[in-house]
Protein backbone atom coordinates (compact mmCIF):
# COMPACT_ATOMS: atom_id res chain seq x y z
CA UNK A 1 0.00 0.00 0.00
CA UNK A 2 2.73 2.40 -0.86
CA UNK A 3 1.57 4.63 -3.62
CA UNK A 4 3.39 7.75 -3.11
CA UNK A 5 6.30 8.53 -1.51
CA UNK A 6 6.92 9.52 2.52
CA UNK A 7 8.37 12.16 3.52
CA UNK A 8 10.81 12.68 6.75
CA UNK A 9 11.84 16.25 7.80
CA UNK A 10 14.08 16.57 10.35
CA UNK A 11 15.44 19.81 11.72
CA UNK A 12 17.81 21.67 14.09
CA UNK A 13 17.40 24.55 15.85
CA UNK A 14 19.95 28.06 15.89
CA UNK A 15 22.32 25.63 13.96
CA UNK A 16 24.77 27.67 11.92
CA UNK A 17 25.00 26.68 7.81
CA UNK A 18 28.46 26.31 7.99
CA UNK A 19 28.76 23.93 11.14
CA UNK A 20 29.19 20.63 9.47
CA UNK A 21 31.74 18.84 8.55
CA UNK A 22 31.36 18.85 4.82
CA UNK A 23 31.24 23.03 5.42
CA UNK A 24 35.07 22.81 6.40
CA UNK A 25 34.79 23.11 10.36
CA UNK A 26 35.56 21.01 12.51
CA UNK A 27 32.59 19.97 13.87
CA UNK A 28 32.29 15.98 13.54
CA UNK A 29 28.89 15.28 11.89
CA UNK A 30 29.38 11.64 10.27
CA UNK A 31 25.78 11.11 9.31
CA UNK A 32 25.14 14.42 7.83
CA UNK A 33 28.21 14.35 5.77
CA UNK A 34 26.98 11.27 4.61
CA UNK A 35 23.39 12.37 3.79
CA UNK A 36 25.32 15.25 1.57
CA UNK A 37 27.10 12.87 0.06
CA UNK A 38 24.67 10.57 -1.20
CA UNK A 39 22.24 13.45 -1.65
CA UNK A 40 22.21 17.27 -2.59
CA UNK A 41 22.90 19.90 -0.55
CA UNK A 42 22.07 23.94 -1.37
CA UNK A 43 24.90 26.22 0.02
CA UNK A 44 23.13 29.18 -0.16
CA UNK A 45 19.66 28.59 1.89
CA UNK A 46 18.75 31.04 3.95
CA UNK A 47 15.72 31.61 6.36
CA UNK A 48 12.84 33.47 5.69
CA UNK A 49 13.42 35.37 9.53
CA UNK A 50 16.41 34.90 11.76
CA UNK A 51 14.14 34.03 14.89
CA UNK A 52 12.16 30.99 15.42
CA UNK A 53 8.40 31.36 15.40
CA UNK A 54 8.09 33.51 12.06
CA UNK A 55 10.93 31.07 10.45
CA UNK A 56 9.02 28.04 11.79
CA UNK A 57 5.73 29.01 10.52
CA UNK A 58 7.49 29.68 6.97
CA UNK A 59 8.64 26.21 6.71
CA UNK A 60 5.02 25.23 7.19
CA UNK A 61 3.18 27.10 4.99
CA UNK A 62 5.41 28.52 2.56
CA UNK A 63 4.52 32.38 3.22
CA UNK A 64 6.76 34.83 4.23
CA UNK A 65 6.35 36.37 7.94
CA UNK A 66 4.55 39.50 6.97
CA UNK A 67 1.74 37.54 5.81
CA UNK A 68 0.89 34.65 7.62
CA UNK A 69 1.36 37.49 10.55
CA UNK A 70 4.07 36.03 12.73
CA UNK A 71 6.58 38.47 12.34
CA UNK A 72 8.38 37.89 15.53
CA UNK A 73 8.62 35.64 18.58
CA UNK A 74 5.45 35.93 20.74
CA UNK A 75 2.87 35.73 17.97
CA UNK A 76 0.52 32.83 17.68
CA UNK A 77 0.59 31.43 14.17
CA UNK A 78 -3.31 31.64 13.59
CA UNK A 79 -4.95 27.72 13.09
CA UNK A 80 -6.60 28.09 10.16
CA UNK A 81 -2.64 29.37 8.65
CA UNK A 82 -1.35 26.41 9.81
CA UNK A 83 -4.12 23.90 8.25
CA UNK A 84 -3.52 25.39 4.66
CA UNK A 85 0.25 24.54 5.07
CA UNK A 86 1.75 21.28 3.98
CA UNK A 87 0.90 19.09 7.13
CA UNK A 88 -2.81 19.69 7.37
CA UNK A 89 -2.36 19.65 2.91
CA UNK A 90 -0.62 15.75 3.10
CA UNK A 91 -3.46 15.03 5.35
CA UNK A 92 -6.27 15.90 3.43
CA UNK A 93 -4.37 13.89 0.74
CA UNK A 94 -4.55 10.88 2.65
CA UNK A 95 -1.17 11.08 4.34
CA UNK A 96 -0.50 10.01 8.01
CA UNK A 97 1.22 13.55 9.34
CA UNK A 98 2.88 13.76 12.45
CA UNK A 99 5.13 16.52 14.58
CA UNK A 100 7.69 15.35 17.31
CA UNK A 101 9.67 17.48 19.24
CA UNK A 102 9.70 21.25 19.42
CA UNK A 103 7.07 23.06 17.55
CA UNK A 104 6.95 26.24 18.45
CA UNK A 105 4.53 27.72 16.59
CA UNK A 106 2.89 29.09 19.29
CA UNK A 107 4.04 31.68 22.16
CA UNK A 108 5.67 29.50 24.99
CA UNK A 109 6.27 32.60 27.72
CA UNK A 110 2.94 34.07 27.60
CA UNK A 111 2.09 37.36 29.20
CA UNK A 112 -1.57 35.47 29.89
CA UNK A 113 -2.88 31.85 29.26
CA UNK A 114 -3.96 31.43 25.37
CA UNK A 115 -5.17 28.29 25.44
CA UNK A 116 -2.36 27.07 23.26
CA UNK A 117 -1.30 23.48 24.09
CA UNK A 118 2.21 25.32 24.10
CA UNK A 119 1.86 28.26 26.28
CA UNK A 120 3.07 27.58 29.65
CA UNK A 121 0.10 28.43 31.42
CA UNK A 122 -2.63 26.38 29.29
CA UNK A 123 -0.43 23.28 28.60
CA UNK A 124 -1.53 21.30 31.55
CA UNK A 125 -5.51 21.57 30.20
CA UNK A 126 -4.48 19.41 27.64
CA UNK A 127 -4.29 15.29 29.42
CA UNK A 128 -1.77 12.25 28.52
CA UNK A 129 -3.44 11.20 25.86
CA UNK A 130 -3.57 14.37 24.12
CA UNK A 131 -1.74 13.52 20.71
CA UNK A 132 -3.21 16.51 18.42
CA UNK A 133 -4.43 16.78 15.78
CA UNK A 134 -2.05 20.48 15.95
CA UNK A 135 -1.83 22.59 13.43
CA UNK A 136 -2.92 20.43 10.52
CA UNK A 137 -0.51 17.21 11.68
CA UNK A 138 -2.91 14.63 12.70
CA UNK A 139 -0.33 13.46 15.57
CA UNK A 140 2.05 15.39 18.02
CA UNK A 141 4.48 14.32 20.28
CA UNK A 142 5.43 18.00 21.96
CA UNK A 143 7.92 19.66 24.35
CA UNK A 144 7.51 23.05 25.67
CA UNK A 145 10.32 25.47 23.86
CA UNK A 146 12.94 22.75 24.33
CA UNK A 147 15.41 24.61 25.88
CA UNK A 148 15.46 22.55 29.03
CA UNK A 149 13.38 25.08 30.71
CA UNK A 150 12.60 22.34 33.22
CA UNK A 151 11.23 24.22 36.69
CA UNK A 152 8.03 25.68 35.05
CA UNK A 153 7.79 22.53 33.48
CA UNK A 154 6.63 19.62 35.85
CA UNK A 155 3.53 17.77 35.14
CA UNK A 156 0.66 18.62 35.32
CA UNK A 157 1.74 21.15 32.99
CA UNK A 158 4.34 20.65 30.00
CA UNK A 159 3.71 18.44 26.88
CA UNK A 160 5.05 15.07 26.00
CA UNK A 161 8.78 15.03 26.51
CA UNK A 162 7.87 16.78 30.08
CA UNK A 163 5.72 13.76 31.07
CA UNK A 164 7.97 11.28 30.13
CA UNK A 165 10.69 13.21 31.96
CA UNK A 166 9.04 13.38 35.20
CA UNK A 167 7.12 9.94 34.76
CA UNK A 168 9.24 8.07 37.54
CA UNK A 169 9.30 10.42 40.24
CA UNK A 170 12.64 10.94 39.34
CA UNK A 171 12.82 14.14 37.59
CA UNK A 172 13.64 16.42 40.23
CA UNK A 173 16.75 14.53 40.65
CA UNK A 174 17.41 14.77 36.42
CA UNK A 175 16.78 18.32 37.11
CA UNK A 176 19.55 19.05 39.77
CA UNK A 177 21.52 16.34 37.08
CA UNK A 178 21.02 18.80 34.25
CA UNK A 179 22.28 21.88 35.94
CA UNK A 180 25.34 20.58 37.42
CA UNK A 181 28.43 21.41 35.47
CA UNK A 182 30.91 18.13 35.24
CA UNK A 183 34.42 19.71 34.70
CA UNK A 184 36.58 21.31 32.95
CA UNK A 185 34.17 24.68 34.73
CA UNK A 186 33.91 27.83 32.16
CA UNK A 187 32.64 31.01 32.77
CA UNK A 188 31.64 31.16 28.92
CA UNK A 189 27.64 32.46 28.82
CA UNK A 190 25.42 30.25 29.27
CA UNK A 191 27.92 27.37 29.09
CA UNK A 192 28.22 24.11 31.08
CA UNK A 193 29.24 20.11 30.68
CA UNK A 194 25.59 18.74 31.64
CA UNK A 195 25.43 15.89 33.88
CA UNK A 196 22.08 14.79 32.70
CA UNK A 197 23.00 11.15 31.31
CA UNK A 198 22.15 11.23 27.88
CA UNK A 199 19.30 8.45 27.96
CA UNK A 200 17.56 11.54 29.24
CA UNK A 201 18.28 14.57 26.75
CA UNK A 202 15.66 16.13 24.48
CA UNK A 203 17.58 15.12 21.31
CA UNK A 204 17.60 11.61 22.56
CA UNK A 205 13.81 11.86 23.12
CA UNK A 206 13.40 13.10 19.72
CA UNK A 207 15.29 10.41 18.14
CA UNK A 208 13.41 8.03 20.17
CA UNK A 209 10.32 9.18 19.25
CA UNK A 210 11.16 9.91 15.56
CA UNK A 211 11.75 5.91 15.23
CA UNK A 212 8.78 5.17 17.00
CA UNK A 213 6.94 6.85 14.77
CA UNK A 214 8.59 5.29 11.26
CA UNK A 215 7.93 1.95 13.32
CA UNK A 216 3.78 2.65 13.66
CA UNK A 217 3.61 4.02 10.48
CA UNK A 218 5.78 2.04 8.12
CA UNK A 219 2.91 0.45 6.22
CA UNK A 220 0.65 3.93 5.08
CA UNK A 221 2.53 6.86 3.53
CA UNK A 222 3.33 9.22 6.11
CA UNK A 223 4.73 13.05 6.56
CA UNK A 224 6.92 13.11 9.79
CA UNK A 225 8.51 16.52 10.84
CA UNK A 226 10.81 15.20 13.83
CA UNK A 227 12.50 18.76 15.37
CA UNK A 228 15.38 19.56 17.42
CA UNK A 229 15.59 22.13 19.83
CA UNK A 230 19.10 22.26 19.90
CA UNK A 231 22.31 23.68 19.28
CA UNK A 232 20.00 26.22 20.46
CA UNK A 233 21.44 27.89 23.93
CA UNK A 234 21.90 27.45 26.86
CA UNK A 235 24.86 25.47 25.49
CA UNK A 236 24.86 22.64 27.78
CA UNK A 237 25.81 19.24 25.96
CA UNK A 238 25.89 16.20 28.18
CA UNK A 239 28.51 13.80 28.55
CA UNK A 240 30.29 11.98 26.46
CA UNK A 241 29.50 14.62 23.74
CA UNK A 242 30.78 17.40 25.89
CA UNK A 243 33.71 16.41 25.60
CA UNK A 244 33.96 15.34 21.72
CA UNK A 245 35.42 18.34 21.13
CA UNK A 246 38.60 19.91 22.46
CA UNK A 247 38.00 23.79 22.64
CA UNK A 248 41.12 24.30 21.55
CA UNK A 249 40.55 22.92 17.94
CA UNK A 250 37.31 24.51 17.31
CA UNK A 251 37.01 27.18 14.54
CA UNK A 252 36.99 30.82 15.94
CA UNK A 253 35.60 33.67 13.91
CA UNK A 254 38.02 35.71 12.01
CA UNK A 255 36.77 38.78 13.26
CA UNK A 256 35.10 38.37 16.90
CA UNK A 257 34.76 42.31 18.13
CA UNK A 258 32.26 44.14 18.06
CA UNK A 259 32.48 47.24 15.84
CA UNK A 260 29.30 49.26 15.95
CA UNK A 261 30.49 52.40 14.93
CA UNK A 262 30.95 51.48 11.38
CA UNK A 263 27.20 49.95 11.11
CA UNK A 264 24.11 51.03 9.99
CA UNK A 265 22.32 52.64 13.73
CA UNK A 266 19.78 50.11 14.22
CA UNK A 267 22.75 47.72 15.07
CA UNK A 268 23.39 49.32 18.19
CA UNK A 269 19.84 50.74 19.16
CA UNK A 270 18.98 47.02 19.19
CA UNK A 271 22.37 45.81 21.40
CA UNK A 272 21.60 49.01 23.93
CA UNK A 273 17.82 49.45 23.56
CA UNK A 274 15.45 48.75 26.74
CA UNK A 275 12.97 46.02 25.90
CA UNK A 276 9.05 47.82 26.15
CA UNK A 277 7.32 45.18 27.83
CA UNK A 278 4.78 45.37 30.81
CA UNK A 279 5.50 41.96 32.38
CA UNK A 280 8.62 42.85 34.49
CA UNK A 281 10.13 39.39 34.49
CA UNK A 282 9.94 39.13 30.72
CA UNK A 283 11.35 42.33 30.41
CA UNK A 284 14.60 41.24 32.14
CA UNK A 285 15.24 37.87 29.91
CA UNK A 286 15.02 39.42 26.83
CA UNK A 287 16.99 42.66 27.73
CA UNK A 288 19.63 40.40 29.11
CA UNK A 289 19.30 37.65 26.21
CA UNK A 290 19.56 41.13 23.45
CA UNK A 291 22.93 42.06 25.73
CA UNK A 292 24.63 38.89 25.63
CA UNK A 293 28.32 40.27 26.75
CA UNK A 294 31.19 40.10 24.20
CA UNK A 295 33.42 36.74 25.11
CA UNK A 296 37.12 36.24 25.30
CA UNK A 297 38.74 33.82 22.84
CA UNK A 298 38.56 31.21 25.57
CA UNK A 299 35.21 31.65 26.58
CA UNK A 300 34.28 31.33 22.97
CA UNK A 301 36.38 28.19 22.84
CA UNK A 302 34.82 26.74 25.50
CA UNK A 303 31.35 27.50 24.03
CA UNK A 304 32.17 26.75 20.20
CA UNK A 305 33.29 23.00 21.83
CA UNK A 306 29.80 22.40 23.76
CA UNK A 307 27.92 24.34 20.53
CA UNK A 308 29.77 21.55 18.26
CA UNK A 309 28.88 18.68 20.86
CA UNK A 310 25.33 19.07 20.87
CA UNK A 311 25.17 19.28 17.02
CA UNK A 312 27.09 15.95 16.85
CA UNK A 313 24.56 14.82 19.37
CA UNK A 314 22.10 15.38 17.10
CA UNK A 315 23.81 14.10 14.01
CA UNK A 316 24.12 10.67 15.88
CA UNK A 317 20.17 10.66 16.43
CA UNK A 318 20.03 11.38 12.35
CA UNK A 319 22.37 8.37 12.14
CA UNK A 320 20.13 6.40 14.15
CA UNK A 321 16.69 7.30 12.23
CA UNK A 322 18.18 6.31 9.06
CA UNK A 323 19.78 2.94 10.19
CA UNK A 324 15.63 2.60 11.46
CA UNK A 325 14.74 3.21 7.76
CA UNK A 326 16.49 0.75 6.68
CA UNK A 327 15.63 -1.57 9.28
CA UNK A 328 11.56 -1.54 8.38
CA UNK A 329 12.52 -1.21 4.61
CA UNK A 330 11.37 2.16 4.66
CA UNK A 331 14.87 3.86 3.18
CA UNK A 332 14.07 3.32 -0.74
CA UNK A 333 10.55 5.17 -0.50
CA UNK A 334 11.20 7.88 1.61
CA UNK A 335 12.80 11.64 1.11
CA UNK A 336 14.49 12.20 3.78
CA UNK A 337 15.04 16.81 4.38
CA UNK A 338 17.49 18.65 6.97
CA UNK A 339 17.10 21.83 7.55
CA UNK A 340 17.43 24.39 10.51
CA UNK A 341 14.59 27.29 11.58
CA UNK A 342 17.94 29.77 11.45
CA UNK A 343 21.36 29.94 12.06
CA UNK A 344 23.87 31.52 15.30
CA UNK A 345 26.21 34.46 15.51
CA UNK A 346 28.46 32.42 17.39
CA UNK A 347 31.01 35.07 18.07
CA UNK A 348 30.96 36.22 14.45
CA UNK A 349 31.67 40.30 14.96
CA UNK A 350 31.27 39.53 18.47
CA UNK A 351 28.19 38.83 19.10
CA UNK A 352 26.37 35.90 20.19
CA UNK A 353 22.68 34.30 19.56
CA UNK A 354 20.71 36.50 17.73
CA UNK A 355 19.17 39.52 16.47
CA UNK A 356 18.40 42.12 13.73
CA UNK A 357 21.59 41.97 12.56
CA UNK A 358 21.33 39.16 9.20
CA UNK A 359 25.05 37.90 8.95
CA UNK A 360 25.67 35.35 7.26
CA UNK A 361 26.32 32.93 10.26
CA UNK A 362 22.49 33.16 11.53
CA UNK A 363 21.18 33.67 7.74
CA UNK A 364 22.63 30.65 6.14
CA UNK A 365 21.47 27.61 6.72
CA UNK A 366 21.53 24.21 5.59
CA UNK A 367 19.53 22.48 3.19
CA UNK A 368 20.23 19.05 2.49
CA UNK A 369 17.78 16.36 0.32
CA UNK A 370 18.48 12.63 -0.25
CA UNK A 371 15.80 10.35 -1.62
CA UNK A 372 14.14 8.82 -4.81
CA UNK A 373 15.16 10.68 -7.98
CA UNK A 374 17.75 13.10 -5.49
CA UNK A 375 21.01 13.42 -7.50
CA UNK A 376 24.04 12.16 -5.32
CA UNK A 377 26.83 14.46 -4.48
CA UNK A 378 25.57 17.63 -6.05
CA UNK A 379 25.87 21.09 -4.66
CA UNK A 380 23.04 23.52 -5.67
CA UNK A 381 24.61 27.41 -5.46
CA UNK A 382 21.19 29.25 -6.53
CA UNK A 383 19.92 31.10 -3.03
CA UNK A 384 16.80 29.66 -1.51
CA UNK A 385 14.89 29.70 1.14
CA UNK A 386 13.00 27.03 3.17
CA UNK A 387 10.14 29.24 2.78
CA UNK A 388 10.33 26.65 -0.08
CA UNK A 389 10.24 23.55 1.57
CA UNK A 390 6.04 23.37 1.86
CA UNK A 391 5.30 23.41 -1.85
CA UNK A 392 8.65 21.37 -2.48
CA UNK A 393 7.49 18.27 -0.33
CA UNK A 394 3.53 18.45 -1.49
CA UNK A 395 5.48 18.01 -4.98
CA UNK A 396 7.57 15.08 -4.03
CA UNK A 397 4.29 13.48 -2.26
CA UNK A 398 1.96 14.83 -5.80
CA UNK A 399 -0.30 17.28 -4.35
CA UNK A 400 -0.53 20.88 -4.00
CA UNK A 401 -1.15 23.65 -1.29
CA UNK A 402 -3.98 24.80 -1.64
CA UNK A 403 -3.46 28.56 -2.05
CA UNK A 404 -0.60 30.39 -3.85
CA UNK A 405 2.67 30.23 -1.31
CA UNK A 406 5.77 32.66 -1.74
CA UNK A 407 7.59 29.46 -1.75
CA UNK A 408 8.46 27.75 -5.25
CA UNK A 409 9.36 23.63 -5.44
CA UNK A 410 12.84 23.00 -5.24
CA UNK A 411 12.15 19.21 -7.42
CA UNK A 412 12.79 20.76 -10.85
CA UNK A 413 16.13 22.85 -9.47
CA UNK A 414 17.21 19.21 -7.51
CA UNK A 415 15.87 17.00 -10.93
CA UNK A 416 17.49 18.84 -13.33
CA UNK A 417 19.04 21.89 -12.49
CA UNK A 418 16.68 24.40 -13.54
CA UNK A 419 14.91 26.95 -13.41
CA UNK A 420 17.94 29.13 -11.81
CA UNK A 421 17.10 31.45 -8.46
CA UNK A 422 18.21 35.03 -8.78
CA UNK A 423 17.47 35.87 -4.96
CA UNK A 424 16.05 34.75 -1.91
CA UNK A 425 14.16 36.89 1.01
CA UNK A 426 14.21 37.66 4.21
CA UNK A 427 12.06 39.88 6.27
CA UNK A 428 11.06 40.82 10.21
CA UNK A 429 9.19 43.25 11.47
CA UNK A 430 10.55 44.18 15.06
CA UNK A 431 7.95 45.91 17.46
CA UNK A 432 9.60 48.18 20.69
CA UNK A 433 8.66 45.36 23.26
CA UNK A 434 12.15 43.69 22.13
CA UNK A 435 14.61 46.14 22.07
CA UNK A 436 12.94 49.38 22.24
CA UNK A 437 12.64 50.39 18.75
CA UNK A 438 10.88 49.70 15.86
CA UNK A 439 12.40 48.39 12.54
CA UNK A 440 11.13 46.62 9.33
CA UNK A 441 14.11 45.27 7.95
CA UNK A 442 13.83 43.46 4.33
CA UNK A 443 16.86 41.39 3.14
CA UNK A 444 17.34 39.56 -0.22
CA UNK A 445 20.45 37.45 -0.99
CA UNK A 446 22.01 36.62 -4.68
CA UNK A 447 24.63 34.31 -5.02
CA UNK A 448 26.96 36.93 -4.61
CA UNK A 449 25.66 40.37 -2.83
CA UNK A 450 23.31 40.82 0.22
CA UNK A 451 21.32 43.88 0.76
CA UNK A 452 19.03 45.00 3.74
CA UNK A 453 16.92 47.83 4.10
CA UNK A 454 15.73 49.36 7.43
CA UNK A 455 12.52 50.46 5.73
CA UNK A 456 11.24 53.08 8.41
CA UNK A 457 14.44 55.18 7.82
CA UNK A 458 16.17 54.12 4.89
CA UNK A 459 18.86 52.76 6.18
CA UNK A 460 20.95 49.70 4.77
CA UNK A 461 23.61 47.53 4.11
CA UNK A 462 25.20 45.85 1.15
CA UNK A 463 27.85 43.64 1.35
CA UNK A 464 29.84 41.20 -1.77
CA UNK A 465 30.28 38.21 -0.60
CA UNK A 466 32.78 37.38 -2.96
CA UNK A 467 35.22 39.58 -2.25
CA UNK A 468 34.17 40.41 1.61
CA UNK A 469 33.07 37.21 2.93
CA UNK A 470 33.78 38.14 6.21
CA UNK A 471 30.88 40.92 5.70
CA UNK A 472 33.57 43.58 6.81
CA UNK A 473 32.70 46.56 4.33
CA UNK A 474 29.21 47.78 4.04
CA UNK A 475 28.87 49.12 -0.11
CA UNK A 476 25.74 50.60 0.62
CA UNK A 477 26.70 54.09 0.20
CA UNK A 478 29.67 53.43 -2.11
CA UNK A 479 29.44 55.00 -5.77
CA UNK A 480 30.65 51.59 -7.42
CA UNK A 481 28.14 49.55 -6.18
CA UNK A 482 25.30 51.73 -6.92
CA UNK A 483 23.95 49.35 -9.45
CA UNK A 484 24.05 46.91 -7.30
CA UNK A 485 22.18 48.40 -5.06
CA UNK A 486 19.11 49.40 -7.20
CA UNK A 487 19.15 46.20 -8.72
CA UNK A 488 18.79 44.62 -5.24
CA UNK A 489 16.55 47.26 -4.03
CA UNK A 490 13.85 45.99 -6.85
CA UNK A 491 14.19 42.69 -5.56
CA UNK A 492 12.72 43.81 -1.71
CA UNK A 493 10.28 46.07 -4.01
CA UNK A 494 9.08 42.98 -5.45
CA UNK A 495 7.75 41.67 -2.36
CA UNK A 496 3.69 40.67 -3.40
CA UNK A 497 1.63 43.57 -1.77
CA UNK A 498 0.20 40.88 0.62
CA UNK A 499 1.06 41.54 4.21
CA UNK A 500 -1.51 40.75 6.61
CA UNK A 501 -3.07 43.19 9.80
CA UNK A 502 -0.25 42.98 12.10
CA UNK A 503 -1.16 40.34 14.68
CA UNK A 504 -1.47 40.67 18.81
CA UNK A 505 2.03 39.64 20.87
CA UNK A 506 0.82 37.51 23.44
CA UNK A 507 4.41 36.93 24.81
CA UNK A 508 7.93 37.34 24.48
CA UNK A 509 8.81 33.72 22.77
Amino acid sequence: MKPRMNILLISSDQHRGDCYGFEGRRVKTPHLDEMAARGTRFSACITPNVVCQPSRASILTGLLPLTHGVSDNGIDLPAHTAARGFGGTLSAAGYATGFVGKAHFSTFQTFAPTGSPECRFSSAQYGPQWHGPYMGFDHVELMLEGHNNFPPMAPPAGQHYERWFHADSCGEQRIALYKKALPPLTDAHQTWNSALPVAWHNSTWVGDRTIEYLRTHRHEPFCLWASFPDPHQPFDAPAPWCYLHHPDEVDLPAHRVRDLERRPWWHRASLEGTPQLADESLRQIREKVSRTPVQSDRQLRALIANYYGMIALIDHQLGRIRIALDELGLADDTLIVFTSDHGEWLGDHGLLIKGPMPYEGLLRVALLVEGPGVPAGQCIHDPVSTLDLAPTLCDYASTELPAAVHGRSLRKLIESGEPERDFARSEWHLRPSRSGVELRLQTVRTRRHKLTLEQISGAGELYDLLEDPGEMRNVFDDPAYAAVRRELTDMIASRPSDEAIPLPQVGMA
